[in-house]
């Protein structure tokens, strides 16, 4: 006997499907804009405090502060001077997911999102407290950024909530006639099976046109508030037009011209000179600083007889100097391009260390710039002789935005991270016994004077040369020693003496080439090294070294293909 097929049992309050999944992502898209409501009223709330207090910049800032050290150098090797870029989108990428599943998470009785949204508050209250220049109203633009959202968060939830609609007139209960397929069944089955057909219960829904109009509400006003806090940074923009109609101040002590012969001009290598454009920039700072001449300080203080604060006029009313400096980066691997060579204006730092009555005791400057990075140098590199100075103009311009606008340090024959403050502006002299700058604290060296090192530009790692003659040539240096000779040599043959072009002194680098008789006997791949001997007679070293914690070490290799 077959037994009767029971009807499907179905849950009314279950939407079908496709419903739910739209339901979700409406959920999700309630996080992500509430998200979006948290950091664009902290923005515009920022205006009022401090450009970097906002949510998204301090925790972003605090990103690369915290990061690891291997952490930084991936990022550096991985997208170079895009490494800001590069945190940005991956920030936005985090909080859009974290931001979607609080929104999937959020019930009007279980505000789980809420919560997460907080907890998030937490996070960016955290990274704006404890930024170096941060003072107790940091905290406003993420407290109200936050209750903004959640504010918004629970009123998209609300318009989200499935109201009830009315039920349709029950009909009258009657038995439903028997047939085959319930013939078997008792008569109270039978009454459910008519009820179940016949009464609807309570139908629940949602109105799109209510939720689409409270969330593109609420779009609007993120997107208003983040633009509107961007845009009224008008300090910005003033220091941008001031940096229009800046005047260098006339220079009587000039740099040396560039004698003939000192850029080699082979296509394909560096110029002596990097245009603006072209210099790396590594540094902390997520936001370019803006300061005014107008609000330029100078603190000095510490181990001093004399403590002072310097104007712009004060700065400026001092005798310039012109020089020619190559800069180099720390995290500048074997052969890499984080290094410049520029033409700087500005005041000499000997000249003003020797009227503060210097503590003979005191062998730091600790310096700070205006986002409160803060560097270590050696008081004895400011005061040997060298060309260090206070620099206002970079290649017969005012310094640029993102190279330390209006005042910057430059010193010759240091890694930047323990010289070349941007946005100076305070000085104070200690110990390095007593203090540590930024990166001292993350385990990286104090004094770290520049390693010698040399770099192929032409030809290309993996280019095809030759049969011909074949014209090598690159880069090196080793700023306040020199360069003496530079050596290239073929797949671990002899050692050849390459050209050097002029010298145009020890604090800049020096351009090489060496030309290269390959025949058809050469066919293949051809390993190129390159080594150099510093202005004091040293060769540069073969042990590779990572750029941590005081420069890379080692000879640079590249392969090229030697056409048959």
């Amino acid at each position: 006997m077959t037994r009767p097929q029971e009807p499907a049992q179905t849950d009314p309050d279950r939407p079908p499907r496709g419903r739910r999944a739209a339901l979700l992502c409406a959920r999700a898209a309630t996080g992500i804009l509430a998200a979006g409501i948290v950091l664009g009223v902290g923005e515009l709330v920022s205006v009022a405090v401090a450009p970097n207090s906002s949510p998204f910049f301090a925790v972003g800032a605090t990103t690369v502060d915290r990061a690891p050290a291997w952490a930084r150098e991936f990022a550096i090797d991985t997208f170079a001077t895009n490494d800001k870029p590069a945190l940005f989108a991956g920030l936005v990428l985090v909080i859009v997911v974290l931001a979607a599943v609080a929104g999937v998470a959020e019930r009007p009785l279980r505000p789980v999102g809420s919560a997460m949204l907080l907890a998030g508050g937490a996070v960016g209250l955290y990274a704006a407290l404890t930024r170096p220049e941060a003072t107790a109203a940091w905290a406003a633009p993420t407290v109200v950024g936050v209750a903004a959202g959640i504010g918004a968060l629970r009123l998209m939830q609300k318009a989200l909530a499935p109201k009830t609609l009315a039920p349709k007139t029950p009909a009258p209960k009657t038995p439903a006639p028997k047939t085959p397929a319930t013939r078997g069944l008792p008569s109270a089955a039978l009454a459910h099976t008519a009820t179940s057909a016949e009464q609807p219960g309570e139908r629940q829904g949602v109105s799109r046109r209510r939720f689409f109009a409270v969330s593109g509400s609420v779009a609007a006003v993120a997107a208003a508030a983040w633009a509107g806090g961007r845009a009224l940074g008008a300090h910005l923009r003033d220091v941008i037009a001031e940096r229009a109609h800046f005047r260098i101040p006339a220079v009587a002590d000039r740099a040396a011209p560039i004698p003939p012969g000192t850029d080699i001009d082979v296509p394909g290598s560096t110029p002596f000179i990097t245009p603006n454009p072209r210099f790396y920039r590594i540094d902390t700072a997520l936001q370019v600083p803006a300061v005014s001449t107008h609000d330029w300080r100078l603190r000095i203080h510490g181990m001093v007889g004399r403590e002072r604060t310097l104007d712009w006029g004060d700065l400026t009313a001092r005798t310039p100097i012109e020089r020619i400096v190559t800069l180099t980066c720390v995290s500048n691997e074997v052969g890499g391009s984080l290094a410049g060579n520029a033409t700087w204006i500005g005041c000499p730092m000997r000249d003003l260390i020797a009227e503060l009555d210097v503590d003979p005791e005191s062998d730091m400057l600790l310096s700070t710039s205006a986002d409160g990075f803060t560097v270590g140098t050696p008081v004895a590199a400011l005061t040997d002789g060298r060309d260090a100075m206070l620099a206002i103009a970079m290649n017969g311009a005012p310094l640029p935005l993102e190279h330390g606008y209006p005042v910057r340090q430059v010193v010759p024959g240091l890694y930047g991270f323990v010289s070349a403050t941007k946005w100076v502006v305070d000085w104070e002299f200690t110990r390095f016994d007593r203090a540590q700058a930024y990166w001292t604290r993350r385990g990286w060296g104090a004094k770290a004077p520049i390693k010698t090192a040399s770099r192929i530009d032409v030809p290309d790692a993996f280019a095809t040369v030759g049969p011909g003659r074949v014209r090598v040539a690159g880069t090196a240096w080793a700023q306040h020693r020199g360069i003496a000779a530079v050596e290239v040599r073929v797949d671990e043959g002899p050692w050849h003496r390459a050209t050097l072009a002029e010298e145009y002194s020890i604090d800049t680098w020096r351009q090489w080439f060496w030309d290269w008789d390959v025949t058809a006997a050469d066919a293949g791949s051809a390993t190129l090294q390159v080594r150099a001997t510093d202005g004091d007679g040293v060769v540069q070293t073969p042990e590779r070294t990572p750029p941590i914690p005081g420069g890379a070490t080692g000879w640079q290799s590249i392969v090229v293909t030697v056409r048959g």
